[in-house]
């Protein structure tokens, strides 16, 4: 029987990108020092769930290259830029996507980064198997993606965290009913010879972003063995 780890789960809904990055560090901050000062208080970890209007973000080793648009151009498309502190290259967040934020403390879980990540992507698999889409990984890339062993190999799902002292913070970026134009804008986690989906592009139809919401974070649940509280 898989142990529960108790998790406080948050819709932050429409949010601004820096706003909800601010208040991930605010928890990410008193988790740490919960791990090096122990007290009688009720260790907090948290799942965030929002989504964002647009936005790029670049990953702290990602290359500003990547990013096809000039000051003037994101100005034009009404489209934020942050470089921030989590891992991977650019991508892009806006409404339609079901953005995780997963705060944990790893070794709670007896994990490491590789395994958490791909906690993650299973968690994300199994929401599309359910709606009858296959999907999988990409040999050195992290993430989900279709038709991942050949040359029609598209992302659905990216992922990229920050993790110090075991904890985490940021997470992924789930394509629902995303317009995907704003990714012709980068070269998306740094491909130039890839493309992005969405689960309304697979399917034909919008889906119901509060009802895939709740799918995923019931994957994760079972995935992780999250036992939820809200807030």
């Amino acid at each position: 029987m898989t142990k529960t780890h108790k998790v406080i789960f948050q819709d932050l809904k429409d949010i601004r990108y820096k706003e909800a990055w601010d208040y991930q560090e605010k928890i990410f901050k008193e988790l740490l020092d919960y791990k090096f000062h122990p007290s009688e208080k009720e260790k907090k970890q948290y799942l965030l769930f929002c989504e964002h209007p647009n936005v790029y973000t670049l990953g702290k080793s990602g290359m500003e290259s990547n990013l096809l648009l000039n000051q003037s151009g994101l100005k034009d498309k009404d489209v934020e830029y942050f470089k921030i502190n989590r891992g991977g290259d650019i991508t892009y967040h806006g409404p339609g996507q079901i953005v995780g934020y997963p705060i944990i403390d790893l070794e709670e879980h007896q994990i490491g980064v590789k395994k958490y990540i791909h906690m993650l992507e299973q968690a994300i698999i199994s929401t599309l198997k359910d709606y009858g889409i296959e999907a999988g990984r990409l040999e050195g890339s992290i993430g989900v993606w279709l038709d991942a062993d050949n040359d029609k190999a598209r992302k659905i799902c990216a992922i990229g965290v920050k993790s110090s002292r075991y904890i985490t913070m940021h997470g992924f970026a789930f394509n629902v009913n995303t317009n995907l134009e704003f990714f012709n804008y980068i070269n998306p986690c740094g491909f130039v010879d890839k493309g992005v989906t969405s689960m309304q592009k697979e399917l034909g139809e919008e889906l119901d972003y509060n009802e895939v919401s709740l799918k995923v974070k019931e994957k994760l649940a079972e995935v992780f063995g999250f036992d939820y509280k809200l807030v």
